[in-house]
């Protein structure tokens, strides 16, 4: 980093360059600050900024002398981002806020923010920021950031700049190492692509588009008694003369079954049986009753075991339902099965292909969360809580699966992973922030030893780009962490799903050539390139990291 010396002293071009690579985003983006001055403090240096010229600009867009000294470092976009980030309004109240901020999770961030954001006194503001925060939220119509910094308890809120740039500079090592190893497996993809063009594979507007079968959708409800489990799902049936293969969809943490609707039709348009279950416990209506108060916690450590019970238990009624009701009737394949999941539904696929809770490496990296910049990892590791016995999880049923922005990473790791037999798709986008592709897809990817695996990267892809939004949720996803172009990455898990599952689960060799970089160069566009890769070695990664 190079500091321009000037009048300002050293300790405000620090401070500025904190605020300008990363630290602002990291703070606004959990809606935490507070007081009347902001003080920076690096060893025995110290400078402020006072609330009143932040909210002077974010009121009338006037800077002050106070703000002024920043104004020369700082871009006009960032500048506009601040403004706009002080007074947003956060669609939430205080029984939501508080909730959330006493659960588990709540409090590891809020002790991770608290060694950054500390009170006049240099102590934790770890209670500081929860005061804020739900005394912000009670004032209806203005929960925004600009009132959380007045509502911070204490005069000055204090900025630890050694913390910071521990933070900031992990948080770049992480950026740069994924940003090298996104560039060697763009470059290996297009090395991959023929000279001339792929023969005799499937026309590539044929996969993007509707298949040629109609379909109906049939809504049943699965009450498992022996988990004392009630829970709906979608069925989606074409009309066919034999019975067809079947794919299940297992929806993300706070989702539902609509948020993967599209791509349920477009699978249905291609002669497969498609089932769609809600997963109790970690859906929407889960979401809601944190929020609303009626739960205590994110989710229960007990979903990562009954997620993929679910859809056996459905894979079960739905063999029942096909010998005994005749909507069904000679109308399913139980036999061969594919599974598409998102994040924790990526988690459930992989766990039904053979993966195993992996304890042992769960113990050893949920030892220091407060340190971790994978936000995932606070999901993955209530899972420590769960009785350390052996679950019986695998279901030989399925014989491919699709995982989306997976959480893997410490729930299975290498050992785990490595013990799949059957055809994996891992789809990750680069600018994931919720589970970050290179520790959750892409070296999980170098532990695979499946001999069919494919690495689909979506460049620019975020967290939240495949999934469609539902009717049912309860707080709007932020655009910023939506990104742009979501229809184009659907029609990508479209496009690509199609000849995965025929290919792997219908028997239908002659889709095979679609599963290449050929065919994925083809269809990918702007602003979302499209790379494909079968092989990575853990030496190449190595080598991207340095």
């Amino acid at each position: 980093m190079t500091y321009v010396l000037g009048k300002q002293t050293l300790l405000l071009k620090i401070a500025l360059r904190i605020f300008s690579i990363g630290l602002l985003p990291l703070l606004t983006a959990n809606q935490a600050l507070g007081a009347e001055r902001i003080k920076f403090n690096y060893g025995l240096l110290e400078e402020s900024i006072p609330i009143n010229s932040l909210e002077t600009y974010a009121r009338t867009g006037k800077i002050d002398d106070e703000l002024a000294v920043y104004r020369q470092d700082v871009g006009k976009k960032q500048l506009t981002q601040l403004r706009q980030a002080l007074t947003t309004p956060i669609p939430l109240n205080e029984v939501e806020v508080s909730q959330f901020l006493y659960t588990p999770i709540g409090e590891i961030l809020l002790k991770k923010l608290g060694k950054v954001i500390q009170t006049e006194s240099n102590l934790s503001g770890f209670y500081a920021i929860r005061a804020a925060l739900i005394l912000s939220a009670a004032e209806p119509n203005n929960f925004t950031l600009l009132n959380v910094l007045r509502k911070f308890p204490a005069s000055a809120i204090s900025i630890n700049l050694n913390q910071s740039f521990q933070i900031v500079n992990a948080l770049q090592d992480l950026v740069n190492q994924t940003q090298n190893v996104i560039a060697l497996i763009n470059q290996q993809s297009q090395e991959k692509v023929s000279k001339t063009p792929t023969v005799n594979s499937v026309p590539v507007l044929d996969l993007g588009k509707s298949g040629s079968f109609h379909f109906f959708k049939q809504t049943i409800r699965l009450d498992d008694v022996s988990r004392n489990r009630i829970f709906p799902a979608d069925i989606y049936l074409p009309v066919a003369q034999t019975p067809r293969t079947i794919i299940v969809i297992s929806h993300g943490l706070g989702s539902d079954r609509t948020s993967f609707a599209y791509l349920a039709e477009h699978l249905a348009s291609y002669g497969f049986v498609v089932a769609v279950p809600e997963h109790p416990g970690s859906d929407s209506k889960q979401l809601q009753a944190l929020l609303a108060g009626t739960a205590d916690r994110v989710t229960n450590p007990r979903e990562f075991i009954d997620r993929p019970l679910d859809i056996k238990y459905l894979l079960d009624e739905l063999t029942r339902l096909s010998k005994s009701d005749p909507t069904f009737k000679g109308r399913l394949n139980l036999e061969q099965v594919g599974v598409v999941g998102q994040s924790f539904g990526g988690y459930t696929a992989l766990a039904l292909a053979g993966a195993k809770i992996n304890f042992e490496q769960l113990k050893t990296d949920c030892a220091s969360l407060e340190d971790t910049l994978n936000i995932s990892l606070l999901l993955q590791c209530l899972a420590v809580n769960l009785p350390h016995v052996k679950y019986k999880l695998f279901d030989a049923r399925v014989k491919a699966i699709i995982a989306i922005d997976p959480i893997d990473s410490s729930i299975f790791g290498k050992a785990s992973l490595s013990q799949i037999k059957i055809p994996v798709m891992i789809v990750s986008g680069s600018y994931d922030t919720i589970a970050p592709a290179l520790p959750e897809q892409i070296q999980p990817f170098t532990w695979l030893a499946t001999p069919n695996k494919y690495l689909v990267v979506i460049n620019g892809g975020t967290h939240f780009s495949t999934i469609a939004e539902s009717p049912n949720a309860t707080v709007p996803v932020p655009t910023q962490l939506i990104g742009s172009s979501t229809a184009l990455a659907r029609r990508y898990v479209k496009a690509l799903s199609v000849p995965f599952f025929e290919t792997y689960v219908a028997e239908q060799p002659s889709y095979l050539p679609s599963l290449s970089a050929d065919y994925v160069n083809t269809i990918s566009q702007q602003p979302l390139p499209l790379s494909l890769i079968k092989s990575l070695a853990s030496e190449q990664l190595e080598q991207a990291f340095k």
